[in-house]
């Protein structure tokens, strides 16, 4: 038996920002807000979810876990470009200066990383299986899990 990732926690002084944020730069919707935090989550239910939590004290060191995006339908350049219309800044966390990946910060500062490949480099142009499915793997070796019976 294994575990899997259910629920990725983020703290937040303003949750709905950062929600809204990260809904925007994942195409994922708002699944439940209330007093206690908001929940994002993908249009198809499948996957982890996002809930971003309210605290009282802004972040103030690097974080200890980040998240590492790869664009999907336009270059690596024009997500990050559309990743910083929507309120993320750069920000130096010691990454070398020739860095394959280009590290920016949500708006509460919280570190990811958009990578300087694709999701279409790694699934191929011709991969039959939808990015909720093959998110990293690349086409045509991988193949999905069988379902247990």
């Amino acid at each position: 038996m294994t575990s899997r990732i259910a629920v990725i926690a983020i703290d937040a002084l303003e949750p709905a920002r950062v929600a809204e944020f990260w809904a925007a730069a994942l195409g994922w919707q708002v699944a439940e807000k209330g007093d206690d935090g908001v929940s994002i989550a993908p249009s198809d239910g499948i996957g982890p979810t996002i809930d971003v939590l309210p605290v009282p004290e802004r972040k103030t060191v690097k974080n200890r876990l980040h998240l590492d995006l790869r664009a999907h339908g336009c270059s690596p350049d024009e997500e990050v470009a559309r990743l910083l219309a929507l309120g993320g800044r750069r920000v130096d966390v010691g990454q070398p200066p020739d860095a394959t990946w280009t590290v920016l910060a949500d708006p509460e500062g919280n570190e990811f990383c958009v990578l300087s490949r694709s999701v279409m480099w790694r699934r191929g142009p011709a991969c039959p299986w939808p990015r909720s499915v093959v998110p990293y793997a690349g086409c045509p070796t991988w193949r999905p899990p069988r379902a247990r019976g």
